[in-house]
């Protein structure tokens, strides 16, 4: 199909429809003091006229001076805790317990940064020899209604990961959200023939080149207005050549290793299993969850942790996350979304940390040249 443009009422309609089709509706929202994501029953759930500003360790709502369903840059959460989720139940030794039915998602919203963050799971979870066929039947039948970005937000660096702002493969419908003097309208593309199917019933009509064009320009300048910016280099190449640098010691005593950039980063997929059971020892199950390469017990081995030290368990995330992923898994780790950044206690900023690096490395460069 090509472009079409649904207005207001007709985006109600396609959260609607997606409802009604068996779907578990999941976008943002407004909670808490923050744009969440959660269930929604209608597309007046949605944060209208809702913008964050963000900065290291720092997250607050605003509002906009519009009416947005969009405008705002990454929450705390990613859509990796519906596709893979903090804690699953794996066995149970009560008989009676039934397997639990794989849920029907329809994610509305989704960033260029998670789409790409989606893709890097299913490679690490679903790609495997041994996949997660929990993951990959709920990636299987989700609905993803994806988001190309206008506004990045101010520790926003997609464009620097060459993941956005503009929307990749995987979606089903991608949405351009677009404000004037009429209010809200969305220029729609169809990735996928289940897109087009929900599509067709809703009330749209075909874009013209003009639209389109101001659409397409919007995303691409967006691109020009990052708050962050990773290094124009190999990372993994720096990551190397700076294992001895003095800086990778440097702000100890602000990493407090308590794992939150691992929590809110949405690709980092580390699990661990627990067995549990009841008092009178009649019943057991196991369970996985979420685990933080932060954590001092993470590399644990007969004589205790290997990286006994916070710095060291940071260097070991930074290192592994834009360096030996490469190595594993043919890309970086990384998507941009700066999700680390925000919710970093005390405020350390990925960005920073590489730029330096690359700066150290170039006057390293330098003097060897003279």
């Amino acid at each position: 199909m090509n472009s079409v443009v649904l207005d207001a009422v007709g985006l109600a309609q396609l959260v609607s429809r997606l409802s009604g089709l068996g779907y578990r509706v999941i976008g943002p929202t407004l909670r808490d003091n923050a744009i969440v994501l959660a269930e929604l029953s209608s597309a007046g759930d949605l944060p209208a006229g809702w913008g964050v500003d963000v900065s290291p360790g720092h997250y607050r709502l605003r509002r906009r001076n519009d009416d947005a369903l969009f405008g705002h840059s990454a929450g705390p959460q990613s859509w990796k805790q519906f596709l893979h989720p903090p804690r699953q139940l794996l066995w149970s030794s009560d008989e009676a317990t039934e397997a639990e039915e794989t849920p029907r998602y329809a994610f509305i919203g989704v960033r260029a940064c998670d789409l790409s963050a989606i893709a890097r799971l299913n490679t690490v979870l679903g790609g495997a020899a041994h996949p997660d066929g929990a993951f990959v039947g709920r990636l299987r039948r989700a609905f993803v209604v994806a988001v190309n970005c206008t506004e990045p937000g101010a520790l926003c660096f997609c464009a620097s990961m060459g993941t956005g702002p503009q929307v990749g493969p995987g979606y089903d419908l991608a949405l351009t959200e677009r404000i004037d003097e009429s209010g809200r309208s969305y220029i729609v593309d169809v990735g996928s023939d289940e897109g087009a199917d929900v599509l067709a019933p809703l009330p749209h009509r075909e874009a013209d080149p003009g639209e389109i064009d101001s659409a397409r320009s919007d995303v691409a300048e967006a691109a020009n207005h990052m708050g962050r910016q990773m290094p124009a280099t190999d990372h993994r190449e720096l990551l190397i050549q700076s294992r001895e640098s003095p800086r990778r010691g440097e702000g100890a005593d602000r990493r407090l290793g308590r794992g939150s950039c691992t929590m809110v980063c949405p690709t980092c997929f580390c699990t661990s299993v627990e067995d549990v059971t009841d008092l009178t020892g009649q019943h057991a199950e196991r369970w996985m969850g979420w685990a933080s390469c932060f954590e001092l017990d993470f590399t644990h081995v007969h004589e205790g942790p290997v990286r006994k030290s916070v710095p060291s368990r940071y260097r070991h995330w930074l290192t592994h996350k834009l360096g030996t992923w490469h190595d594993q898994f043919g890309s970086s780790g990384c998507v941009g979304c700066g999700r680390c950044i925000a919710w970093c206690p005390t405020g350390i900023d990925i960005t920073e940390e590489m730029n330096v690096l690359d700066l150290l490395a170039r006057e390293t460069d330098s003097r060897s040249d003279v």
